[in-house]
């Protein structure tokens, strides 16, 4: 079995709590599924659960390199020193990351609003990044663009290899062949 959730703000990417955060489990009534990768608690958007371990490797194993497609909303107005170093792939503690793509966009007509809003601050622009990866370090997206000066704000995950949030409004669960 293959499922695509939309995961809301908020919500830990794992079935059970002992501190009573909203989890999966708030979410998903099928029994015996689990993530196929992770999205922090403070993201949103697509994500693949399954019964299928064997899947679940290939999907997040880095040696797969399946590509995830992030939009990010970005503290400050990028320029083109910054996008390229995003392009080339910044270095983090923990190593040099893969390069990736990196585009500046304007806010999808299709996002819905967050819960509770992005905080807003007159004098300061944002922007909205579509990037993608091929590797899934823990708060990576998060990590490289405040390597580069522009700290994500939301961070919304429209895209894994094949499979996309198409439609699905937040906590929504959708069958996948």
């Amino acid at each position: 079995m293959l499922l695509a959730l939309n995961k809301p703000f908020g919500v830990l990417c794992q079935f059970t709590d002992d501190q009573g955060r909203p989890t999966l489990a708030d979410h998903v009534i099928q029994k015996g599924v689990y993530p196929a990768g992770r999205l922090d608690m403070d993201s949103e958007g697509f994500l693949l659960l399954t019964d299928d371990g064997p899947l679940a490797h290939r999907l997040t194993d880095p040696r797969h390199k399946q590509p995830k497609i992030y939009l990010a909303q970005v503290e400050g107005a990028p320029d083109l020193l910054q996008l390229q170093a995003l392009r080339a792939g910044p270095l983090l503690k923990d190593g040099p990351t893969l390069p990736i793509s990196a585009e500046l966009v304007t806010e999808p007509e299709w996002l819905w609003p967050r819960d509770p809003p992005v905080r807003f601050r007159k004098s300061i622009p944002t922007a909205w990044l579509r990037l993608t990866l091929r590797e899934g370090r823990n708060r990576q997206v998060r990590r490289m663009t405040a390597a580069v000066g522009l700290p994500t704000l939301r961070l919304v995950r429209e895209r894994v290899g094949d499979w996309s949030l198409d439609g699905l409004a937040p906590g929504e669960i959708r069958r996948l062949d």
